[in-house]
Order: C-alpha cells, then sequence, then structure tokens
C-alpha cells in the first residue's frame, strides 16, 4: 500500500530525514514514534503528498505520486488518502453530517450518495443521534470521530494520522485508538500514525523509531 525509498528532507542546514525506507502493507497499522522534532510529521506529511522531499520516491497503492502535480495530486489526494490531525478543523458552521460529505463533494459524488455513506459511517462510529449537531456541540472525543468518519468517507487507501488523540484525554484517546482497530476490521483500512502515545504504539501491528533522521524497527 505504501512504498518510500530513500526519503531526505532538510530545513535549512538541519537534515531532519536522511535517507528513510518505509513499506505498508493493505491493513495493517503501523505507528512511528520518536522524540519531539524527530521529524515524524515531516515523515507523514511526505508521504501523504502534503509536502515534497528533496530526494526520494513515494507509491501509494500503485501510484508514483512524486509524478503527480497540480490538479492531479489534489484528485489523488481526495480518492485515496485520508487525514485524521491532532485538531479536528471540523467547519463550525456545518453539523457533523454535513462535515463528513465535504470531501465526498469535492470528489463530485451526489447529495444521497454521500450523505449515505456519511450516515454509515457516523453510526458505525457511535454518532447516529449527533449527526444533526454543530461541532461546538459535540465533545472533544466526538469531534476527533466526526474527523475520523470525514476521512473515511470516500474509501481512502490510506489513513495517515498525526497525533490523533494528543488533544484527548485518556478515556477518549483508548476509544480512538480501538476505533482505529474496528476500522482495519470493518473496512481493511490501512493506516500509519506518527504519535507520543505509548499505548497506541503498542498496539499498533508494528512500531517504528524515527531517531537521527531514518527509521528502525
Amino acid at each position: 500500500m505504501i512504498k518510500a525509498a530513500g526519503i531526505r528532507r532538510s530545513f535549512g542546514n538541519l537534515e531532519v530525514l536522511k535517507g528513510v525506507d518505509i513499506e505498508v502493507n493493505k491493513g495493517e497499522v503501523v505507528s512511528i514514534v520518536g522524540a519531539s522534532g524527530a521529524g515524524k510529521t515531516t515523515l507523514l506529511q511526505i508521504i501523504g503528498t502534503l509536502e515534497q522531499p528533496d530526494t526520494g520516491k513515494v507509491e501509494l497503492n500503485g501510484i508514483q505520486v512524486n509524478e503527480l502535480s497540480g490538479k492531479h495530486l489534489a484528485r489523488f489526494r481526495n480518492e485515496h488518502i485520508g487525514f485524521v490531525f491532532q485538531f479536528h478543523h471540523l467547519l463550525p458552521e456545518f453539523t457533523a453530517l454535513e462535515n463528513v460529505c465535504i470531501p465526498a463533494y469535492i470528489a463530485k459524488k451526489s447529495k444521497k450518495e454521500a450523505e449515505a455513506k456519511a450516515s454509515e459511517l457516523l453510526e458505525f462510529l457511535g454518532l447516529q443521534d449527533r449527526i444533526t449537531h454543530k461541532p461546538s456541540e459535540l465533545s472533544g472525543g466526538e469531534q476527533q470521530r466526526v474527523a475520523v468518519a470525514r476521512a473515511l468517507v470516500n474509501n481512502p487507501a490510506v489513513i495517515f494520522a498525526d497525533e490523533p488523540s494528543g488533544n484527548l484525554d485518556s478515556e477518549n484517546s483508548k476509544e480512538l485508538h480501538q476505533l482505529f482497530f474496528n476500522l482495519r476490521e470493518k473496512y481493511s483500512q490501512t493506516f500509519l500514525i506518527a504519535t507520543h502515545n505509548e499505548e497506541l504504539a503498542t498496539m499498533s501491528d508494528r512500531k517504528l523509531t524515527i531517531k537521527d533522521g531514518v527509521l528502525a524497527s
């Protein structure tokens, strides 16, 4: 599902990634851990096509994403990748259902199709009674579950999660972590997660550590 080789990235004179290689299989849940500033987020953003490496290649779902640009890259990202961040980034003026539907509308899916898939996901995530609520009417854990549903609405090949439980209390963190594995079981979803949370990292199929610009298992 994911193949990245020779990923290097510098910021000024600081070389953060020094030739990272990583492969993730379909249906795997893989966590990346490491000290703050070690390059977890940078690596996730490069593999997730949000940022370009200085050198190296990234292949997602059989596509060389380095060769895509502009509208082609944006379309690929919308159709094949889901993102979950530390902060939910929900649009405050829209309901939970409307927030989840947005990526589907961008993909030019019909209102009926988008709402059907969004409703299915929200129900699976235990939010069937909250679909008409706006973010300000939801708890932190509920907001993050809506963000997860939004990431899944286009049936992406892979979900990239950057400190997904970093803004949640311990109880909501545990629920979110278990949710990832429930989603893997139901939808064969693939996850690559950057996290400081050792519990989540230990639950994962593999835990990779980034140190001195390279990955080690």
